[in-house]
């Protein structure tokens, strides 16, 4: 049995995993998953977000990262000794350079335009009206998770950070139907680690969290 920690990317939280935690225990593994600080679009540091990760962990522990929670897990496993290898599903990766100069080298933009910043430029949302398409196509309840999608703060994104530590074991689950993240670039941000095809858009934990639950499993069985 493994140890899981489940981390959302930006303007999701916890919830966003409910059904994976489940279907993982079908598995034997025990997950959880937690709220990183920042969210509502309070000021926070992408320091602080690996510390409030690093400071939740009471026994060795694989970290599981969504989109831009690729960099707050990273930032953690730079942190605790506790961290026993790295997942990241659609996410992005850190290779020394930020959050935002990772998305603007993309090879397209599929996001351009539907961001909504703050007035006074702190933090930013997702324009309603666009998230079907670009993260829930293939999800249930298409209206109930674009209500719980919130205000993420900028500084975080802004921050540059190392690759992830090269000790560690690390994979990557590449959604070959994401339209916020185009597949190709989830590919080359993961390349030098494993990398795992799964049939969903950008949100498999809600599209199919039986398939994603089997696949992270069987990243998980390769490493023992």
């Amino acid at each position: 049995m493994a140890e899981l920690l489940l981390i959302h990317g930006s303007c999701f939280g916890a919830w966003a995993w409910e059904a994976l935690i489940p279907a993982l225990a079908r598995h034997g593994h025990h997950a959880r998953a937690i709220d990183l600080p920042g969210r509502g679009g309070a000021a926070t540091t992408l320091a602080a977000q690996a510390r409030a990760i690093a400071d939740s962990l009471t026994a060795p522990t694989i970290l599981v990262g969504h989109s831009a929670g690729g960099f707050a897990l990273t930032a953690a496993a730079h942190l605790s000794p506790m961290v026993t290898g790295l997942i990241f599903v659609a996410a992005y990766i850190p290779d020394g350079r930020s959050l935002a100069e990772l998305r603007r080298a993309g090879p397209s933009q599929p996001m351009r335009g539907a961001f909504q910043v703050t007035p006074d430029r702190t933090a930013y949302g997702f324009a309603p009206d666009r998230c079907k398409a670009l993260f829930f196509h293939d999800c249930p309840d298409v209206e109930g998770a674009t209500a719980q999608l919130c205000l993420e703060p900028i500084a975080p994104q802004e921050t540059p950070h190392p690759a992830p530590p090269p000790h560690l074991p690390s994979a990557a689950v590449i959604c070959t139907d994401d339209r916020a993240i185009p597949p190709a670039y989830q590919r080359d941000m993961a390349k030098g680690r494993p990398c795992h095809d799964l049939p969903t858009g950008h949100c498999p934990f809600l599209a199919r969290p039986t398939a994603l639950a089997a696949t992270l499993h069987g990243i998980l069985e390769s490493w023992t």
